[in-house]
């Protein structure tokens, strides 16, 4: 059996009850080193994932007797691991336990409402801002390619300076922040991070 958990976006204290307890009746985990540092009492077979999805898929196959379990951060179905196991394996032999994604978790923090917002990823991947720019509410998991920096500026060149965006920068650690800028003012580094960008405040 292959179980995909969310992790939330950081740490132990977001995970549900019940992807804690696939972790705990695991035979076989999956994770970025990151995520399996965190189960440090876990006696199984582990496989640290990075860019190295199709060996996965291949130490996957070869484990299909035992419970194997993926650690994902956010939520697996929102621009995770999730979707390419379940194309992969199919969904018949992929349980999918969700998460709450860095999305929902800045949205929260931040009193944002979720309704009618467009949601996409730069997180390795390219983004079509022309069609970004059509929507008045945009959240967007970011990446080091293309972080909030980058996401201003073609906002900008769009002539769209002056909405506004929210930065949530190490969301759900100990130096969390989140900030309130109007588009045309972003011009820092932020540490891993998620954006919504809103018309108005």
């Amino acid at each position: 059996m292959l179980t995909v958990v969310g992790m939330g976006p950081s740490g132990l204290h977001l995970m549900t009850p019940a992807a804690r307890d696939a972790v705990d009746r695991a035979e076989a985990l999956v994770g970025g080193k990151r995520h399996l540092q965190q189960f440090p009492t876990f006696r199984g077979e582990t496989f640290a994932l990075g860019a190295n999805v199709s060996a996965l898929l291949d130490w996957i196959a070869s484990r299909q007797d035992k419970h194997v379990v993926i650690l994902a951060s956010g939520d697996p179905l929102f621009y995770g691991i999730g979707t390419r196991m379940v194309a992969h394996f199919g969904i018949a032999r992929v349980r999918i336990i969700p998460g709450i994604s860095a999305v929902q978790y800045l949205c929260a923090q931040a009193g944002i409402d979720m309704n009618e917002m467009w949601l996409t990823s730069s997180h390795g991947r390219s983004v079509n801002f022309d069609e970004l720019v059509r929507h008045n509410k945009v959240a967007m998991v970011t990446d080091g390619l293309c972080g909030p920096k980058d996401i201003a500026a073609q906002l900008v060149a769009r002539g769209k300076g002056q909405r506004w965006m929210v930065i949530g920068e190490n969301l759900a650690m100990e130096n969390e922040r989140i900030h309130w800028l109007p588009v045309s003012e972003v011009s820092a580094d932020y540490e891993m991070n998620a954006v919504v960008i809103l018309d108005e405040r």
